[in-house]
């Protein structure tokens, strides 16, 4: 479908309009890979994924990555090459156990934060060995104090990271992103994030105003 590249750009964490406060339309996605701003994109809704399933359909296996960004009790846990939806409200660990039952990866997006869920210091601690990536790098971040705490953390536990974008419309991709060598499956994306390359800068100023703007579209149009 697209062409053959030398360095492999992924995102691994975006929202479509099939999240609450998501906004990223099929016709985007599409004209993101067509136009290789990404060449790899992992779809990671609230606590669904038949939009991602959908999409992977459409596009690709190799181009469209099943997540779904799973409400835990104890914040927030993004699984990667998904069959189904992870039931929300269970615990981290019980999260990380059904994310691996489907032979998927689990990834920690936005650790540290309180005001956006992230997974605290103890609970990490209590699931460390069932960690498969930590987002170090997070595109919506508005400071880079949990950044700098993630990737220390990341490499104390020698867990690979990713930088990704948490998108929740289309102008808040191809800022932050991560660059590896080979296009990945689920079997070699652990194997390709050890040699790769982390991208950010920052997004639009309205991008971080997204979220908002979305539920608030959604309350308006009904949808959802």
């Amino acid at each position: 479908m697209f062409g053959i590249k030398s360095v492999i750009r992924i995102d691994l964490h975006t929202h479509s309009e099939a999240s609450p406060d998501g906004g990223i339309t099929p016709d985007q996605y599409a004209k993101l890979l067509e136009s290789e701003t990404l060449d790899v994109i992992a779809i990671t809704d609230h606590d669904r994924v038949d939009f991602a399933l959908g999409m992977q359909k459409a596009l690709g296996h190799e181009y469209i990555i099943v997540g779904e960004e799973i409400t835990t009790s104890d914040g927030e846990i993004i699984g990667l090459y998904l069959s189904s939806k992870v039931e929300p409200g269970m615990s981290a660990e019980d999260t990380a156990d059904a994310i691996h039952a489907q032979n998927g990866l689990v990834y920690i997006p936005h650790p540290f934060e309180k005001i956006r869920k992230g997974l605290q210091a103890e609970t990490l601690q209590n699931i460390m060995h069932k960690v498969d990536i930590i987002e170090t790098i997070n595109g919506r971040a508005f400071t880079k104090k949990h950044n700098a705490k993630s990737y220390t953390w990341a490499t104390k536990h020698q867990k690979v990271s990713s930088a990704s974008s948490d998108a929740h419309g289309v102008k808040g991709v191809g800022r932050t992103y991560t660059m590896i060598p080979n296009r990945p499956t689920r079997n070699t994306l652990l194997a390709e994030l050890q040699n790769a390359t982390l991208a950010h800068s920052r997004p639009p100023l309205r991008s971080y105003f997204y979220p908002k703007i979305n539920r608030l579209r959604q309350k308006i149009t009904g949808t959802n």
